[in-house]
């Protein structure tokens, strides 16, 4: 589990999933000063129903904690809500419920100016031409995923896309959190810059796998690429980004 300050404040910022602010278990456990998440996550089942009505959320296996995974989930600011009413207040608790809501209302408002981004974005011709003129080339780049997730004997194909994706945004880009699809906030030269590396993604992957090389090696070489690429040029912050707030 992640450590907190000494002030019990939130070990990492509230989440944006599907637009939507979320706060996981994990932390909630950290803040409230519950020294076992399993019994944080009993009280979740005791009262899943309750839970389940406001919002339908999965279960999720997490980090390993005492030799065993972790089930936690993600709620949201009823849920969490909710949650923080059943337990009892003392002085670091109290803060920590203060700090919980600041930090949904900051993540709406943060929503809320990503999606104006994109909405702003979506209106100027250059930055529509250049996401257009992407587009051809990052589906190229998925079908020949496709080849690699079955070159792997893998059927888990959305873990793959997301495997490749993330390494590519987080060599190119200063992204400490979005809300929604990351190329929609992009400038236009992002993008081009993405069209570029969906390019080198897709020779690698091929030169790869008709070299006979192993799929993980594959990545390796991959990322080395993409690295390579991306020293040229130094990373830029995605205007949607939280990193430009305050």
């Amino acid at each position: 589990m992640k450590k907190i300050n000494k002030k019990n404040e939130i070990a990492v910022l509230v989440k944006a999933i599907d637009n939507v602010p979320v706060v996981s278990t994990l932390d909630l456990c950290e803040g409230l000063g519950v020294t076992r998440h399993r019994a944080l996550m009993d009280m979740i089942k005791k009262y899943e129903n309750l839970f389940q009505n406001i919002r339908t959320f999965s279960f999720l296996k997490g980090e390993s904690i005492g030799g065993r995974q972790s089930e936690y989930c993600y709620l949201d600011e009823e849920q969490a809500t909710f949650l923080v009413t059943l337990m009892k207040n003392s002085e670091p608790v109290v803060k920590f419920k203060y700090r919980l809501s600041r930090e949904f209302h900051r993540m709406k408002k943060e929503i809320t100016r990503i999606q104006a981004v994109a909405r702003n974005n979506s209106l100027n011709i250059e930055w529509v031409e250049a996401r257009e003129s992407g587009k051809p080339v990052r589906r190229q780049e998925t079908d020949v995923l496709k080849q690699l997730v079955a070159y792997a004997g893998s059927t888990n194909a959305h873990r793959y896309y997301g495997i490749y994706s993330r390494m590519a945004n987080e060599i190119l880009f200063n992204i400490q959190q979005k809300a929604g699809n990351l190329r929609d906030v992009c400038n236009a030269g992002q993008l081009g810059t993405l069209k570029v590396v969906d390019h080198i993604i897709e020779r690698s992957l091929l030169e790869g796998m008709t070299a006979g090389i192993h799929y993980r090696q594959i990545y390796r070489d991959t990322k080395a690429k993409v690295m390579q690429f991306a020293e040229l040029f130094g990373k830029s912050t995605i205007p949607g980004n939280t990193l430009q707030l305050e």
